[in-house]
């Protein structure tokens, strides 16, 4: 008895093996029946017409696929999106040709014949259009992987929903599983999980994708800003792309908010610098401090933002280096924006000349040399200054502005440098430099010491 009672309890894995048998027993008999029935008279004939139009199809393929690649190769000004749709449909042609002529054939059979003398064909005709429609769809998937499991998933789908197996194939999924509380894994869940998963995932890329194109070419929007609403918008996304695929299969997330905050309390003890990066990532698109295309100094590190992500500031320099910043030194150091509230950039360039020079044609040269230079801007003032008489020379400092940091702060320099050096050439202004005078005096301490170093230089001393 309590062998039968363990029978009668379908919990039991001798019961689960049972319906496991019986499923598979009722789809091995549905797949015979059907494999059965393809050698029939009335459905060798349809088989036999589609591998003909298989073999037109192959033929169309080799006729016109060089003459569409002609005429492809000519369209020039086509957008990129419009031309890597011609080149997937040209490299479908084949299967393309093979659905439009089995379904023609179709429906000019079922005109001048009964149903059933083209019954495999519409199976066959209904297959090949569910495949090539899978395909086209999944080429929007770009991870390879993921590609390939949403679109071998949805043909084998597509095909037991055709050919009516999908109850026995599902039941025997769901037959290898097991239960944890309320909910149940199987392979059916599996399945079901990754082209969900799969399928929601792409939606999002692609919502993603070009809402972000559409926010970077708005101009009425801060470059901070693009970049703040681009990361909520692939968050947002994602997020109900995430949520309505697990949903979809079935799973109830509330059990999992005990944990997902026993989670977070351990992550943010144990994750404290991300986390600072992250919200300091935050802080910076919102108050606008730097934006991609800023010029700024933080330490011995100069150059322009690249990029803003989500834990560093990407800052490439003008030897091409690449610095990744994290986004805590931006909020916490101290940081030179040479381009915050505008472009205008004010240089500095020290120099001196000789005393025997006019001061008033010095800094009248200087200022003309200055702005014959063509990145120094001519709508802001050129100033020249003494600001000191050196040693050698009387000092001076010019400034100029510019408007375009990004194009470099020391080439400019020089450039202004050599203008200076052909100025002052042309002019005969002198640029002095350090000299000094030695003076010999005469006595006998001197004689007595070179003596004592060479004693033969009394003899060749002459007399002053």
């Amino acid at each position: 008895m309590t062998g039968q009672e363990d029978r009668g309890d379908p919990t039991t894995p001798e019961a689960q093996f049972d319906e496991v048998v019986n499923i598979g027993a009722e789809l091995y008999e549905k797949a015979e029946t059907f494999v059965g029935s393809l050698f029939q008279t009335q459905n060798l004939y349809q088989i036999g017409i589609a591998i003909g139009l298989a073999v037109l199809a192959h033929l169309l393929r080799a006729l016109l696929g060089p003459r569409i690649r002609a005429w492809m190769g000519s369209r020039e000004n086509w957008p990129k999106w419009r031309m890597r749709i011609l080149v997937v449909i040209h490299q479908r042609l084949r299967a393309i040709f093979f659905v439009a002529l089995i379904w023609a054939t179709v429906f000019v059979m079922r005109e001048v014949t009964w149903n059933s003398r083209s019954y495999m064909l519409s199976i066959i005709a209904t297959l090949a259009l569910a495949w090539l429609v899978i395909v086209f769809l999944t080429r929007m998937i770009k991870s390879k992987f993921i590609r390939k499991v949403v679109r071998y998933g949805a043909w084998t789908y597509v095909t037991l929903q055709i050919l009516g197996l999908l109850e026995e194939a599902e039941g025997l999924l769901d037959s290898a599983g097991f239960e944890i509380g309320d909910i149940r894994f199987s392979l059916l869940l599996l399945v079901q999980a990754l082209v969900v998963l799969g399928a929601t995932i792409t939606l999002a890329r692609f919502f993603t994708t070009t809402t972000a194109a559409r926010i970077r070419t708005n101009e009425d929007i801060s470059p901070s800003m693009r970049v703040l609403i681009i990361k909520g918008v692939q968050i947002a996304f994602y997020g109900i792309a995430f949520y309505t695929g697990v949903r979809a299969l079935g799973i109830d997330l509330t059990g999992l908010a005990v944990l997902s905050g026993a989670i977070g309390v351990g992550l943010g003890f144990g994750l404290q610098k991300v986390v600072s990066n992250l919200v300091s990532g935050v802080i910076i698109l919102l108050d606008k401090s730097i934006k991609p295309g800023d010029v700024i100094s933080l330490g011995d590190t100069f150059g322009w933002i690249n990029s803003l992500g989500a834990r560093y500031v990407s800052v490439v320099t003008r030897d091409g280096r690449e610095y990744l910043i994290p986004n805590e030194d931006l909020i916490t150091g101290q940081v030179v924006n040479w381009s915050h509230s505008n472009d205008f950039v004010r240089l500095d360039i020290h120099f001196g000349t000789a005393y025997h020079d006019n001061p008033h044609d010095v800094r009248r040269i200087a200022i003309e040399a200055a702005q014959s230079v063509d990145r120094v801007l001519k709508t802001r003032p050129t100033v020249c200054h003494i600001v000191g008489f050196g040693d050698s020379s009387v000092d001076y400092i010019l400034r100029f502005w510019i408007q375009d940091p990004t194009g470099g702060l020391t080439n400019i320099r020089g450039n202004v440098f050599l203008a200076l050096w052909d100025a002052f050439s042309a002019h005969g202004i002198s640029i002095p430099f350090p000299q000094r005078e030695v003076t010999v005096m005469e006595g006998k301490p001197l004689q007595a010491a070179t003596s004592e170093a060479d004693p033969e230089a009394p003899a060749k001393q002459a007399d002053p």
